[in-house]
């Protein structure tokens, strides 16, 4: 069975006055994706997101603030019997 977005992409975000709404729209916009998870406070925010370019989705995220507890895990090879 394959899996259409092969990576999950987990960041918590921090900056100033982030708004969840702002966040959630960009990546609906301009990501390809599913599993959207987009929580926190102006402050913080842990964003959770299935996609095949992670690398867009840090790019994106460093450009609102700080990123930290990053976590990119490839759920194909998770998938596959060792």
């Amino acid at each position: 069975m394959a899996i259409e977005y092969k990576y999950d992409a987990q960041i918590l975000l921090e900056g100033k006055d982030l708004d969840e709404d702002n966040i959630r729209s960009h990546f609906m916009s301009n990501f390809n994706g599913d599993c959207l998870l987009v929580v926190g406070e102006k402050n913080l925010i842990k964003v959770h997101y299935h996609t095949n370019e992670p690398w867009r989705v840090l790019e994106y995220c460093v450009s609102l603030g700080e990123i930290f507890d990053i976590v990119v895990e490839n759920m194909e090879k998770q998938t596959q019997k060792i």
